[in-house]
């Protein structure tokens, strides 16, 4: 939290190829040490292949995966009188595109295919049809907000 003022919002340039922004905003999550080119080389080549298997526009189905990865609510830890609760809390329009990538991404790496391009299409397809790791997450966050929905009155 700033204590000057308010850090404005930057604006996330449309991707070239598809014209859409959160392909950009997922290659710039992908991307490591600033390799840029790399990440979106990954990221179209993976887009190509989703077309491949599945015969449909790849960025439907790229954008319903990342749709049904995101989490309506997760619990934060509050502390009240000397005990820890877990209260849940509604999740910001930003902060669930950025979960959703970050589960995709991390979930995808974790995968046993031979590449990335190969793991990221696969995990990618698997969430788009409700299914996969990254889709698991996102239902235990909101299994673990439905347990402790009791502490809601601790919100913030």
């Amino acid at each position: 939290m700033p204590r000057r003022r308010e850090v404005p919002k930057r604006k996330v340039e449309k991707d070239p190829r598809y014209g859409d922004w959160l392909v950009s905003k997922f290659v710039n999550c992908m991307m490591r040490d600033g390799k840029k080119a790399l990440s979106e080389k990954i990221l179209y080549s993976v887009l190509e292949d989703i077309e491949r298997r599945t015969k449909d526009d790849p960025l439907k189905i790229f954008k319903r995966a990342v749709e049904n990865v995101k989490p309506q609510v997760e619990v934060k830890s509050r502390r009240v009188g000397g005990s820890t609760y877990q209260v849940p809390v509604e999740v910001r329009p930003e902060r669930r595109t950025a979960l959703a990538i970050r589960w995709l991404l991390s979930y995808s790496s974790k995968r046993g295919e031979r590449n990335m391009v190969n793991k990221l299409s696969a995990e990618l397809i698997d969430a788009a049809n409700h299914r996969g790791s990254a889709v698991k997450k996102k239902d235990d966050t909101h299994r673990m907000a439905e347990a402790n929905k009791a502490f809601s009155h601790f919100r913030f």
